[in-house]
């Protein structure tokens, strides 16, 4: 047996080397003649050249016809044929009309194919990104358009001198700088730092499609409700604009909920087209993002609440600006404040540390105590950013100042905090 195998392959091998000097053979004869004489060489290169193709187009236009022809009278040779054509032939046409619900189904829900495939990462890159801004009076959402730039909406600053940006890591800073257009409901806060990882660019142009899936960012209910930002999905509607504001809106069918107003609605790419603006009743809209980028370089202080205190005036605006200054974070002013026995006792680090994490102080009121000329009677509140969320705290007492420098400066403190004060607290 095994000598029958190996006379059967000695003979394969020899027949495969024949084959292949053979061939080897052939190939330098045709060489040969392709390239000798060297001056038809040129000429021969492209008449063979030509020759093969058409050989080649002739030979395949023979095939397809044959092709074409057995698949025409296949299903009329037997009853068995006809049924097999038809079973392929519906195959193939559920298959082609399975391809356009396909795309007709990605192409409202990406807006078009090329949003298909960039959405991997977007949720974490946004919700590490979108940041709160809380105020005295409200609460809402920012993003940062550029690395010291943060845009939210106008009402969400509104008479707030300054906010606090919190980032979604927990820390917090105090804006050093607002514009704003009450109109147009933008507002842009300047931060001394720069975030360029945070950055979320506007576009020059918006293009999105009817009924695309888009997604609204931002905090719902500000600090009353921890954790990251919340990414709300919805559908885009339409294109609106009003005579009454000078903005074009995209709106959608997105429920955005307080808190919220400010963020970003981004694209399944995380592309920003639209700013959180308002909501009812399941329909909400937004400020289209190109209208907006067009917006910011006209904002203006104008109608930007403004820090105006003066501690010359008297004691209780002595105490007033104390706060004020607090409340702003404009520590260095603060400290200012103090009177030179206070300081004899602290120094500005360990001052600045007492309050590291006040978010707002609010003075409630403040009045001469017992006809005294240089004693304040004050309530005030603060609010206090712990470990992601928020603690509201109530001080009552009095501020003995002293006249230092043209100015009242604090001297001794007797402040108690209030545990859940009723209304009348605030009125008495």
């Amino acid at each position: 047996m095994t000598d029958i195998l190996e006379k059967y392959f000695d003979k394969l091998s020899k027949g495969i080397k024949a084959k292949a000097k053979s061939l080897l053979s052939r190939f330098r004869a045709y060489l040969k003649r392709l390239v000798f004489p060297l001056y038809l060489f040129p000429i021969k290169l492209i008449s063979y050249t030509a020759y093969y193709l058409v050989t080649f187009s002739f030979k395949f236009l023979i095939s397809l016809i044959r092709i074409v022809i057995d698949v025409i009278v296949f299903p009329f040779k037997s009853l068995k044929n006809f049924l097999k054509a038809m079973f392929v032939m519906g195959t193939m046409v559920y298959m082609i009309a399975s391809l356009f619900v396909i795309f007709d189904y990605l192409s409202k829900e990406y807006g078009n194919l090329d949003k298909f495939f960039c959405g991997v990462g977007v949720r974490d890159k946004v919700q590490n990104s979108v940041v709160r801004v809380v105020g005295g009076y409200s609460e809402g959402t920012g993003f940062f358009i550029a690395p010291d730039q943060v845009l939210t909406n106008f009402h969400v600053i509104a008479d707030e001198p300054s906010p606090k940006v919190i980032f979604p890591n927990g820390d917090f800073i105090t804006v050093t700088r607002i514009v704003g257009n009450k109109e147009a409901d933008l507002a842009l806060l300047y931060t001394n730092g720069a975030y360029p990882d945070l950055v979320m660019p506007l576009p020059d142009r918006v293009a999105v499609l009817e009924d695309e899936q888009l997604i609204a960012a931002g905090y719902p209910l500000g600090t009353g409700l921890t954790g990251d930002a919340t990414l709300l999905k919805g559908r885009m509607i339409d294109f609106r604009k009003s005579k009454q504001t000078p903005m074009a809106y995209i709106q959608t069918d997105i429920s955005l909920v307080e808190g919220m107003s400010g963020g970003p609605l981004i694209d399944q790419c995380g592309a920003v087209v639209g700013v959180n603006t308002m909501s009812l009743a399941g329909i909400s809209l937004f400020i289209s993002a190109d209208w907006a980028k067009m917006a910011v370089p006209d904002l203006t202080d104008q109608n930007i609440t403004k820090i105006e205190v003066d501690a010359s005036v008297s004691p209780e605006k002595a105490v007033e600006a104390f706060y004020t200054y607090l409340k702003a974070r404009r520590m260095e002013d603060g400290f200012a404040l103090l009177s030179r026995e206070y300081l004899t006792k602290t120094n500005y680090e360990e001052w600045t540390n007492r309050f590291t994490d006040i978010l707002d102080v609010d003075v409630i009121s403040t009045k001469p105590f017992e006809e005294t000329d240089d004693t304040v009677s004050i309530k005030f509140s603060t609010k206090n950013w712990n470990d992601g969320e928020v603690d509201y705290h109530y001080y009552e007492g009095t501020w003995q100042t002293v006249e230092e420098d043209g100015m009242y400066k604090m001297l001794k403190s007797k402040i108690v905090e209030v545990e859940n004060p009723g209304w009348g607290w605030y009125y008495e």
